[in-house]
């Protein structure tokens, strides 16, 4: 390209300065040609204290109608000068086409004023232009009936006078056709490839790009097509998309027709109408179709259409502040009385006033707004009475689009019309003349004119005013010589579409208004500003952390990445957690037949898409997938030269021949792993090709060819010979991200990746431990731009960024050191739309980006992790788990190779304190941890699951232990040689169970000297549960402990040597209900009996059933009130506290047991005879009917709570022996 130097003065002195008086100064300069203009710069005067520091830059072909220059990322402000001398240079990141350039000064040196000198750099530009006038069209017509093509490009540009219009169409009789053409202001293209069932259909997609096309500015056009792949490019935005049809080739017949349709009534044509406006450099596949019509070549027929654009003088006015914008217009006289106003506006705001006038009858005046996007006319006749009409619902006026209204009055009547719809008519009470002069937009900020803005004033632009049929010249407006104004820009439509490009993320809906735009993330499975973050979790095991269950979740394994969330069944109840992805085909398939020929092939359609299963294989530890295979005269390699017969294809579509669990590669199947085939000779067992059934069912598992995308059966076709085969769902375990950790022990180390890519936004969160003061997490810096988060403090962390809108610096404060080497979570997100940050549980801190700035981060060196590349203020301490924008990092692999930082971090356990729950205990491992439960009377990862069973009327579990315990001693041992000292022994037993029964044993404890604690139901009630704890007191001979747990309900406890009539009632009845999570001091009896029924020590009688009541008691006792204790006696408690516990009386000799089994046979032996039993019979079935009904409705109406017990034994004289006890349950 060449330079062209344009100055208003020499080098050596002057420079632009306006007039101190001037409200709103302007540089214009008239280029005398349209110019492509690629940079400029400015200067301030010379030898003086004058210059301008922010500007803006306004283009015109005609010096009417500007338009604003907006730089890549919309920015429309301009960094001056900051001294009277420097030169600042500007290079445009796309090029301006246009004669005329208007210079804006926004602030200048505060200290002096005005004064720009200017350079503007840039080439000649060439042109063929052809104008349209709305009824002419060219047509370039073929040399051969059709015209067939593989590969179209297709450029133009245009400006349009309205918002639809038709610029290019094209059509086949085999249903091929292009069609280009504005709808709503927006580029739509219509492209379909030999399908002729869309030929006469209505159902045609169209593929839109940008919008406000009718500005009356030039716009760019560029369809570049290459068999089905089409990319359409519109200015500086470009969409990707492939189109529909049957073939390769766009074959058109006959000609293409620009600016319009000529025969409307051709079949499978559009009804639409033709463009108005300008087009120029028009060129289909090489041929300059607009220099072929200039020289009149026959292909060409040009109806209608001149070879100059004509350039209407349609001047706008844009309305900038929503507060105090206004236009003030006198009325002038009608001749025929009332008055008639008409007027175009176009916004994006929901709301905004646009015509108030004060009518001739005070107070009365006349109210023309938008509100929640509807018109609206409103007219006042006092302060509290006011009459209304509105558009309909349909109507909206908020769309960017230009829209005309208009107001009159005639009679006792006033119209409102919209565009061409219907009018809206209100009748009034006298006649109507308006006031001295009519208010656009806004009302001034002193109320002397009975002008109110109602809510807002209107952003936006409005044009062609007409009063009592007379047009309004708003350059008089602009010269101070008609009416009044204030916070306009003239000469220009400044409106800006905020939705292009859409930031929104993930599908989001992008909606927008003067100033902002709005995400609506409803349906995405995405949250936040911009839709970016997943509400999902990236994995099972992340929501075992969460303390979540067994059950189907949705996750996420890649965040905030490209791929969206899938749904999976978390298996959470082993020690591992399991991920299960089903598939199409769960059952067996028989399978006779085939042939290598004409071979079996299924394939398996999974719940997840294929970059779905690839990014949740590739995240976890490990993966399998079981494949059972029967077969009967059905080989899976060929006995002769070893082809496979039957194989499976893995996840990249590549065969497999090898059968569960093999190494990749080898033709075997698991028995040859095993050595244990039933024919030595083959690595299969259906190699043997024997009439009985083989099976070589195995196990796949390795996870980089997981999962099984198909399989093929090709040797089922001979006599008797067939195969049944079943593809288990794949299953994996382990996130490799949740523990991947680095630790840093040199302040000058650190961990260096790629680029960090987040130009538009970012997320980053990660977990942190350290005892330092102060460290750098991460920071990636670029010329100017950078990017940081770190320790800044004990107390605090700090997230800041600059993207060339001045540093952002976000922080949070906390009440306690974060440098407790405790576990510390961090997250900290970055977009166009606003920045946050979360630090654990604190209140989020989160900052609105502005609504004119720059939007993209651009980096540029590495980005650092643990320290800076200065090697300064480095981390010293562990980070685990860093994920930014979806993507995890992985530390470990970088810490083995770097100095100063080693893989992994240590002391999972004592970073986190709520890990095991339950009295469970939290075990080191190597990435990570896991939760001991054996002392736990809950199971599951985190002993969140209790262990539950239902009971009937002849069912029960017994116990019995063998262990050394704290135990309640026998009443004649006076002294014991074993226990020594002052210290309190302790029992205690906690469970939770659901009944409907009463009376009912729930446990008893028993030793072999006849003594025995009893838990029974004495009474049956309905009210709110509560957790109970129960202390006991020093006992007599015989006592008992009564604790009030409902209205009407009694829990009772009995301690004493010899049976109670009231236990032996409850015993007789049996339990029929559920229990659940039973433990006595570190034991869990009910659920080692569950897991080890083989065990000599386990004895089950009647039919047990497991069940989930314990989840149901969680629900149940969630609202139970902890912390009340027994007294002795049949009353309510009283608080009594613990110190008022007391030793069990006597001295329990050497064995004791924990028994029920035994006390409750006995007791029924002796009270239950043949009638009793078959009314309890009777009434068990009814007890039964009634429980299953409170489980199943216990959500709804609380019928019958769970209750969480707890009891609590103490004794000052207890010892430690070798005792068995019994446990009965």
């Amino acid at each position: 390209w060449r330079g062209m130097f344009l100055s208003l003065v020499s080098r050596g002195a002057g420079g632009w300065s306006p007039q101190v008086t001037d409200r709103h100064p302007w540089l214009q300069l008239d280029l005398r040609d349209r110019i492509e203009v690629t940079a400029v710069a400015t200067q301030g005067r010379y030898g003086g204290s004058d210059w301008v520091s922010g500007y803006l830059l306004l283009f015109s072909d005609t010096g009417r109608a500007w338009k604003q220059y907006r730089q890549e990322d919309g920015v429309g402000r301009f960094v001056g000068n900051v001294n009277a001398d420097g030169v600042v240079h500007h290079k445009l990141s796309h090029s301006i086409r246009s004669r005329f350039l208007r210079f804006v000064p926004l602030d200048w040196n505060p200290s002096g004023w005005v004064g720009l000198r200017v350079e503007v750099y840039g080439c000649a530009y060439k042109s063929d232009v052809a104008d349209f006038d709305g009824r002419s069209s060219l047509l370039y017509r073929f040399n051969q009936k059709s015209m067939s093509t593989v590969k179209d490009v297709i450029s133009l540009r245009f400006k349009s006078r309205q918002a639809e219009g038709v610029l290019l169409h094209g059509e086949g009789q085999r249903g091929n056709y292009i069609t280009l053409e504005l709808h709503r202001a927006r580029l739509a293209l219509y492209l379909n490839l030999d399908d002729t069932r869309l030929r006469f259909s209505s159902g045609r997609v169209a593929v839109t790009l940008s919008s406000l096309l009718d500005d009356q500015h030039w716009h760019s056009v560029l369809i570049e097509r290459f068999n089905k792949q089409v990319n359409l490019t519109v200015d500086t935005h470009t969409q990707h998309f492939r189109t529909k049809g049957e073939g390769d080739s766009l074959e058109v017949d006959y000609e293409l027709s620009f600016g319009g349709i000529p025969l409307p009534g051709k079949p499978g044509t559009f009804l639409r109408k033709n463009f108005h406006g300008c087009m120029e450099n028009l060129y289909y596949n090489g041929i300059n179709i607009i220099d072929l019509a200039k020289r009149r070549k026959p292909q060409i027929y040009s109806g209608n259409v001149t070879f100059s654009c004509s350039e209407p003088q349609l001047v706008s006015t844009t309305f900038l502040s929503s507060s105090s914008s206004f236009l003030s217009l006198p009325a002038t006289l009608s001749a025929s009385g009332g008055f008639a106003v008409r007027f175009q506006f176009r916004t994006w705001n929901p709301d905004g006033l646009l015509l108030s006038t004060r009518l001739a009858l005070e107070p009365q005046r006349l109210e023309l707004q938008i509100s929640n996007s509807r018109l609206r006319l409103t007219h006042h006749m006092s302060a509290q009475q006011k009459e209304e009409v509105s558009t309909g619902e349909g109507q909206q006026v908020n769309d960017g689009l230009w829209h005309s209204a208009s107001l009159s009055s005639r009679g006792l009547q006033v119209t409102m019309t919209l565009d061409n719809e219907p009018s809206s008519t209100m009748e009034l009470g006298d006649h109507m003349e308006a006031g001295d002069s009519l208010y656009f937009g806004g009302c001034p900020s002193l109320n002397v004119s009975g002008c109110e803005n109602p809510t807002l004033a209107f952003q936006g632009c409005m044009r062609l005013f007409s009063i009592n049929s007379q047009p309004m010249d708003l350059n008089l407006v602009h010269q101070g010589q008609l009416g009044d104004y204030k916070e306009l820009q003239f000469d220009t439509c400044s409106i800006h579409d905020r939705c292009l490009p859409n930031f929104c993320e993930h599908g989001g809906q992008c909606s927008q208004s003067w100033s902002c735009f709005y995400c609506d993330c409803s349906g995405t499975g995405y949250t936040g500003a911009t839709c970016h973050n997943s509400i999902y979790e990236a994995s099972c095991e992340a929501y075992r952390l969460t303390g979540s269950s067994s059950g189907y979740f949705s996750i996420d394994p890649d965040g905030s990445g490209l791929l969206g969330p899938t749904q999976v069944y978390c298996n959470m109840t082993e020690n591992k957690v399991w991920t299960v992805v089903t598939h199409n085909s769960t059952d067996p398939v028989r399978v006779q037949g085939s042939t290598l020929q004409n071979p079996y092939i299924m394939k398996f359609n999974y719940s997840a898409s294929p970059e779905q299963l690839m990014a949740l294989v590739s995240g976890s530890e490990q993966c399998q997938q079981e494949v059972m295979y029967s077969c009967r005269k059905s080989r899976l390699f060929n006995t002769r030269d070893g082809s496979p017969l039957s194989w499976w294809v893995d996840q990249g579509g590549e065969r497999r021949t090898y059968w569960g669990g093999f190494l990749p590669g080898v033709q075997q199947c698991s028995c040859s792993l095993e050595e244990n085939c039933m024919d030595m000779n083959y690595f299969c067992n259906c190699d043997a090709d024997t009439d009985s059934w083989s099976n070589d069912t195995g196990v796949l598992s390795y996870k980089e060819h997981l999962p099984v995308s198909e399989i093929v059966i090709g040797d089922t076709n001979r006599t008797g010979s067939e195969a049944l085969y079943r593809i288990g769902p794949l299953r994996c375990y382990g996130d490799k991200s949740v523990w991947n950790a680095a630790s840093f022990y040199q302040e000058s180390s650190y961990l260096h990746f790629p680029t960090l890519q987040a130009e538009l936004s970012a997320d980053i969160s990660f977990y942190f431990k350290t005892s330092a003061p102060s460290g750098v997490f991460l920071e990636n810096v670029g010329l100017k731009d950078f990017i940081r988060v770190e320790l800044s403090s004990p107390f605090a962390v700090t997230f800041s960024f600059d993207v060339g809108n001045g540093p952002v610096v976000l922080a949070i404060k906390s009440h306690v050191p974060l440098n407790d080497r405790q576990w510390h979570y961090v997250r900290a997100e970055r977009s166009v739309k606003e920045a946050s940050l979360q630090v654990d549980q604190l209140p989020l801190r989160f900052l609105e980006a502005p609504s004119e700035g720059h939007l993209r981060l651009r980096l540029n060196s590495q980005l650092f992790v643990g320290g800076t590349a200065a090697r300064q203020r480095g981390f010293l301490g562990c980070i685990r788990t860093l994920t930014i924008n979806g993507v995890t990092f992985n530390l470990e692999e970088r810490a083995k190779m770097t100095p100063g930082v080693s893989a992994g971090c240590p002391g999972h356990c004592s970073g986190s304190s709520s890990l095991c729950h339950n009295s469970g205990r939290c075990i080191e491992k190597n990435s990570g941890y896991v939760c001991d439960c054996s002392q736990s009377a809950y199971g599951g990862p985190s002993c969140k699951e209790g262990v539950s069973v239902s009971f009937n009327r002849e069912s029960s579990v017994t116990y019995t232990f063998q262990e050394p315990f704290s135990v309640m001693q026998n009443r004649s041992f006076q002294a014991s040689s074993v226990y020594r000292g002052n210290s309190r022994a302790r029992e205690s037993m906690a469970f939770i169970f659901m009944t409907t029964q009463s009376p009912a044993m729930l446990l008893t404890v028993s030793t072999f000297s006849q003594q025995y604690i009893a838990v029974i139901l004495a009474r049956n009630g309905r009210d709110t549960s509560r957790i109970i704890t129960v202390g006991f007191n020093p006992l007599n001979s015989q006592a008992c402990s009564v604790v009030h747990i409902l209205m009407s309900t009694f829990l009772v406890v009995y301690i004493v040597d010899t049976m109670d009539e009231e236990v032996m009632q409850a015993g007789s009845k049996g339990f029929i209900g559920c229990l659940s999570s039973v433990q006595f001091n570190h034991m869990a009896p009910l659920k080692a009996a569950l897991l080890n029924r083989a065990s000599s020590l386990v004895s089950v009688r009647g039919h047990l059933v497991e069940s989930n009541c314990g989840a149901l008691a969680d629900s149940t006792i969630f609202h139970s009130q902890s912390g009340e204790e027994c007294r002795i006696g049949r009353g309510p408690l009283r608080n009594a506290s613990q110190s008022n516990y007391a030793v069990i009386g006597g001295v329990v000799s050497a064995v004791v047991f924990i028994s029920l089994c035994v006390v409750v046979v006995m007791t029924r032996f002796l009270y239950q005879h043949r009638q009793t039993r078959r009314d309890a019979s009777i009434k068990e079935k009814e007890h039964r009917t009634n429980l299953e009904t409170a489980y199943r409705r216990e959500a709804a109406y609380r019928a019958e709570p769970a209750y969480r017990t707890e009891f609590r034994l103490h004794d000052s004289h207890s010892s430690t022996l070798n005792d068995n006890r019994e446990y009965y349950i």
